[in-house]
């Protein structure tokens, strides 16, 4: 079974750069508390990793 990651945003992206905020979209994250369960691929773990002090990440089986 493929390992997922639950990504919860835990801060705003308001008054953030364009690089963080277009990564938070990239996730579907659109509003603090909101969480996604995504696949754990690079791409994924890009956009975490730029926006990693916005976010929180659990692994999910």
């Amino acid at each position: 079974m493929a390992i997922k990651l639950k990504v919860t945003q835990v801060r705003s992206g308001i008054g953030r750069p364009e690089t963080q905020r277009r990564p938070l979209q990239g996730l579907g994250l659109k509003h603090p508390h909101d969480s996604v369960v995504l696949a754990d691929t690079v791409s994924i773990r890009g956009m975490i990793r730029k926006v990693s002090h916005l976010v929180t990440v659990v692994p999910v089986e």
